[in-house]
């Protein structure tokens, strides 16, 4: 009966819906904020963050997985704080991001007077130019752009070599157009190929060379500037490449490499004897891989480094990896990536890694054994991130839509990515005078 009076008393049936209806409402108010908060948040984000452009044709490739130890960047120097009240901060200026740049490249196809024309890829014809408004910015510290003048005041009366591949000639070929803004150097010497050259800078009596020694031993090498090898390498194992070895004592400061001429097919020689080979197939040799070879090779030039009575400064470039998808230089691998990649969208490929691994084992290994002049310009870990900044077809003049044209995924447009090389080396400079 109490129930029954309860269920036919209106007022109180009122009072429940009432309280009831107020319930109802405040969680919804609640609700709403909580979702409005989201809303907004959302709303932030998606004004902030531009998204990449997408990039035709290409999706990320898979890339095998390097040994444990490939992308390891050891903390190489230590930049002191321009406050001497303060500690000095260590800062590993090989560990970083490639941050927008608006100010864009110290020089332009233009106003640089000595640019290869096969790295010229704006006369060549690429229609982007996203590529040229980033720069390299280490974690912790400053990296400053390259100062042509302070460099050139550094090396008044002094001699610099880089000695190495076509890497290497990419590499002076960069510091030629920036330092080509305060004074153009005068080239005073080329060999038959044009591939060894030496620059005179008179207001400062500065030299500058390049030494084509790609493999840093003597070699005999059949190949013409097109890539095209007519015989096997003949790579001597015991002997170092006096093409470098002979003009060492005159240099003050080196920058030396190895690298991808490793991977080549080649026939190795020691003590007058024909030891073994590498990718030789249908020859009745024994193969060697070529991991082998190249320890083998940094022991002895680092060797020489260590020994010599010369104590030029030296800065070893660490090797240099590519960019080609979708296959290789030979068969149809290309690049037309437009912006950078970020830390882990990208790992070394295994021929590198492993050669990277090397590298770093020998280098250590050297100067614990006492070449202090011997310095680490760990430049692969940050190119690495730069599949855009290669000339791809644009190598050449203006390639037509449709055309097969060989593509260069390996060296670097200028300007281009590899300007911040020459960041680093005057910073590495700048931090030991």
């Amino acid at each position: 009966m109490k129930e029954t009076r309860f269920d036919l008393n209106p007022h109180r049936h009122n009072y429940l819906f009432l309280k009831v209806a107020v319930s109802c409402l405040l969680v919804g108010l609640a609700i709403g904020l909580l979702f409005a908060d989201s809303f907004r948040s959302l709303t932030l984000l998606s004004v902030v963050h531009t998204p990449s452009p997408i990039i035709p044709q290409l999706s990320l490739p898979s890339f095998p997985s390097p040994p444990p130890h490939s992308l390891h960047f050891p903390s190489n120097c230590t930049q002191t704080s321009p406050n001497p009240k303060q500690e000095a901060v260590k800062c590993d200026l090989f560990v970083g991001d490639w941050v927008a740049d608006p100010s864009g490249p110290m020089y332009t196809n233009d106003s640089c007077p000595v640019m290869d024309a096969h790295q010229n890829c704006m006369t060549n014809g690429r229609p982007d130019s996203g590529y040229l408004y980033w720069r390299w910015r280490p974690r912790g510290c400053e990296l400053p752009k390259f100062s042509p003048n302070k460099f050139l005041h550094i090396m008044r009366n002094k001699s610099w070599a880089f000695i190495g591949d076509s890497i290497s000639r990419n590499h002076v070929g960069s510091l030629l157009c920036i330092l080509s803004q305060v004074e153009a150097g005068d080239e005073v010497y080329h060999d038959e190929e044009y591939r060894s050259k030496t620059w005179k800078f008179p207001s400062h009596n500065f030299t500058l060379s390049v030494i084509w020694s790609p493999l840093l031993m003597k070699a005999d090498i059949f190949e013409d500037m097109n890539g095209v090898s007519s015989k096997d390498i003949e790579l001597y194992l015991d002997t170092l490449d006096n093409k470098w070895t002979n003009q060492y004592k005159a240099f003050d400061y080196v920058v030396i490499a190895g690298g991808k001429w490793f991977l080549k097919t080649a026939i190795y020689h020691e003590n007058s004897t024909v030891t073994g080979c590498h990718k030789c197939h249908g020859k009745n040799l024994t193969e060697v891989e070529f991991q082998h070879v190249y320890r083998k090779v940094l022991k002895k030039v680092f060797d020489f480094i260590a020994h010599s009575e010369h104590k030029a400064v030296v800065f070893f470039r660490t090797t240099a990896a590519d960019h080609f998808e979708y296959g290789e230089w030979f068969n149809g691998g290309h690049c037309n990536r437009i912006v950078p990649f970020k830390e882990g969208q990208i790992n070394l490929g295994y021929e590198d890694a492993i050669m990277r691994g090397i590298e770093l084992e020998q280098f250590h290994k050297a100067h614990n054994e006492g070449a202090h002049n011997l310095k680490l310009l760990d430049t692969t870990g940050l190119s690495l991130l730069r599949p855009d900044g290669h000339p791809g077809p644009f190598c050449q003049f203006h390639p037509l839509p449709n055309a097969t044209v060989q593509n260069d995924c390996l060296h670097w447009c200028l300007p281009g990515p590899i300007d911040s090389w020459n960041d680093l080396l005057l910073q590495m400079l700048t931090m030991q005078l």
